[in-house]
């Protein structure tokens, strides 16, 4: 089962990874500036993570392909890692689809 890790950036920023059973990392957030919207975001996450119309799907300038998980106002929520290949970015959404939903929350204090 996949879990989401709040952790506290550099600069005091709360951020989120949601992490595969694996533990590979398969979404990251931007920074928020306050705790509850960190997990607000997360609450996005499982929310908006099994539509499929959520997911955008984009290219890097050095044509490495990631994608974006969009809430409904089309706001980011979190970013994934770059892929090689079409088939490692789709497997990457699905993984976001499987885990999302039923992950454990994780705090790491920094």
């Amino acid at each position: 089962m996949g879990k989401f890790v709040i952790t506290t950036r550099k600069n005091g920023e709360f951020q989120f990874n949601l992490k595969a059973g694996n533990g590979e990392i398969i979404l990251t957030s931007e920074g928020y500036t306050a705790k509850a919207s960190c997990i607000n975001g997360i609450e996005s996450v499982r929310k908006n993570a099994a539509d499929d119309n959520r997911y955008e799907k984009k290219e890097a300038k050095d044509g490495r392909l990631f994608f974006n998980l969009k809430a409904s106002n089309g706001q980011v929520i979190g970013a994934s890692q770059m892929y090689k290949s079409e088939s490692g970015r789709d497997n990457g959404i699905d993984s976001v689809k499987r885990n999302a939903p039923e992950a454990t929350v994780e705090e790491i204090a920094e």
